[in-house]
């Protein structure tokens, strides 16, 4: 079954120096175990492709229903050096509700 990380999360995302940092948090604590099982790092690095210079770093923050990613080197340098048009890193988080997850049912 395919779901649409929107449809069960929401996120918020910022960024220090050329790190992206986003916030996934489970709408309904059910739903944090689909996202503990499903958006690894790997999801998240191969999602975002070629933006993302450096490692994904996953925390997880079960007493928030939470996940926190680090996409390292993902701003072109950062604020104050970047030509990109988002060089705080504020849309990543609307992209990455984007995602689609293909799930077990079970879950």
């Amino acid at each position: 079954m395919n779901i649409r990380l929107i449809d069960i999360a929401h996120a918020r995302s910022g960024d220090k120096g050329d790190t992206v940092n986003i916030g996934l948090i489970a709408r309904d604590e059910k739903d944090y175990p689909v996202l503990k099982k499903y958006v690894t790092e790997e999801k998240v690095k191969s999602f975002f492709g070629t933006m993302v210079k450096g490692r994904v770093e996953r925390f997880e923050l079960p007493n928030l229903g939470a996940l926190n990613f680090l996409l390292h080197g993902a701003l072109g340098g950062g604020g104050t050096k970047s030509l990109m048009t988002d060089a705080q890193g504020k849309t990543f988080a609307a992209a990455m509700l984007r995602m689609e997850l293909e799930i077990e049912e079970t879950v």
